[in-house]
């Protein structure tokens, strides 16, 4: 079963218990399924709520099992922690500090993941109401059809269905620009 149907599966039905036995398998209780480290990642990306514990003693293990999946992506080259900032968080443990440090770290990545959202709306918004951002938006489009075709698999698209690049598009690209030219030109004038 794969990660999407188990995160649709979290949403409904509050949090999901993954149980993780002495041979390190974890077992999702709402899907009856094993899973791996990667579904749970999948599953923290799609905002599904869960909590790891041990089979045997019922002990809570959600933040080792979290800090493992962040080892394993950074290890895997999708590196976001720096080397600087690791080592600060190290010294941080022991000092007197370390007690205010987690509400820091948890208020400050609320305040970055609040600040995306309203910097995408920001991009949306404007590339709705700006002819240059929409024809930059048209062209990196266009970029990652044509690359799809070159290189398949080295652009991931976000809607994941493949969209050829069409002629027509070419000319109304054209054509914009040509309008956009004439409008600058009224501008210098």
């Amino acid at each position: 079963m794969g990660a999407h149907v188990m995160a649709n599966e979290g949403k409904s039905g509050g949090t999901v218990i993954i149980k993780k036995y002495a041979n390190r398998r974890l077992y999702n209780t709402s899907t009856s399924s094993y899973i791996t480290l990667d579904h749970l990642a999948q599953m923290v990306k799609d905002n599904v709520d869960f909590q790891v514990i041990d089979a045997k003693t019922g002990a809570d293990l959600t933040h080792a099992i979290l800090t493992q999946i962040i080892m394993e992506e950074e290890a895997a080259g999708e590196q976001m922690l720096p080397t600087n900032f690791l080592r600060q968080l190290i010294s941080m443990y022991g000092n007197s500090m370390q007690a205010l440090l987690p509400g820091y770290l948890e208020a400050s990545m609320d305040h970055f993941r609040e600040n995306q959202v309203k910097l995408r709306k920001a991009i949306e918004d404007s590339i709705g109401a700006n002819p240059l951002a929409q024809l930059a938006q048209r062209n990196m489009e266009m970029f990652k059809a044509a690359a799809a075709a070159f290189v398949p698999g080295a652009v991931q698209r976000d809607d994941a269905k493949p969209e050829p690049a069409e002629a027509d598009d070419l000319d109304v690209l054209r054509k914009q620009m040509a309008e956009m030219q004439k409008k600058l030109d009224q501008l210098s004038k």
